[in-house]
């Protein structure tokens, strides 16, 4: 059955994807991505922390910034929190209100999961950042592509020239605590969350997520179809 709308900005759909560093998280938001596309629908594709001129500046103090390994776990946890707020608010919102679909790499489970999880943070003050951050717009659909802490770290080292942020140097422990968080937010809410093996091909792995979003959703009509949306400023 298609997932309840709870969300105040309810004519489009919001789809998070989650999963560790080097789990094809954006090569699968891609390809969704040009599914809807092709059925002429309105997509926006974005990332955490990111998104906005503001988010962006915040994710490089985040993964990029030289001296960022003295950062303390607090303050990641408010600077994710704040780079989302800017999302939800300036890119977010006002795409679900015109219509359209929000895949986001990364949203507000990448907290709960890092920074609580992994980091040890309480789970208390993290609900309630997060809350704040996003308001009432929530996913209506979680995907999480899960691979083993090992297939994710060798991942990590084959991306051609890049050099591994300040996330992607962690340890293979705080790893092992990303991946076992998100199998537990999964097994604690199936309705919102769908756990994809991301060791499978890419074709195939697109083909499962279509096919949940389908059951998830509903059916998704051509935007000829489709129930004129609510019209907002960009």
């Amino acid at each position: 059955m298609p997932q309840k709308d709870t969300s105040p900005a309810s004519a489009g759909k919001l789809i998070s994807f989650e999963g560790s560093e080097g789990s094809g998280k954006t090569t699968q938001i891609a390809r969704l991505a040009q599914r809807l596309q092709k059925l002429g629908r309105d997509v926006i594709s974005t990332r955490e922390p990111g998104g906005t001129e503001i988010g962006e500046q915040v994710r490089n103090i985040i993964v990029h910034n030289s001296k960022g390994d003295e950062m303390c776990a607090e303050t990641e946890l408010l600077l994710f929190a704040a780079a989302r707020a800017q999302l939800v608010r300036e890119v977010i919102a006002p795409a679900l209100l015109r219509g359209a679909f929000v895949l986001s790499d990364r949203f507000l489970d990448s907290s709960t999961v890092y920074q609580g999880v992994a980091r040890n943070l309480s789970m208390d003050p993290i609900n309630q950042i997060n809350r704040f951050a996003v308001g009432n717009v929530m996913p209506h659909l979680t995907i999480i592509i899960d691979v083993p802490t090992q297939v994710s770290l060798a991942r990590i080292r084959q991306r051609a020239s890049d050099l591994p942020d300040r996330m992607e140097r962690e340890n293979i422990g705080f790893y092992e605590k990303v991946r076992e968080g998100y199998l537990l937010l999964a097994k604690g809410i199936p309705e919102r969350f769908f756990v994809v093996d991301g060791t499978q091909t890419e074709d195939v792995i697109e083909k499962k997520i279509w096919a949940e979003v389908e059951k998830r959703l509903g059916p998704i009509p051509t935007a000829a179809a489709a129930p004129q949306p609510v019209k907002a400023g960009r």
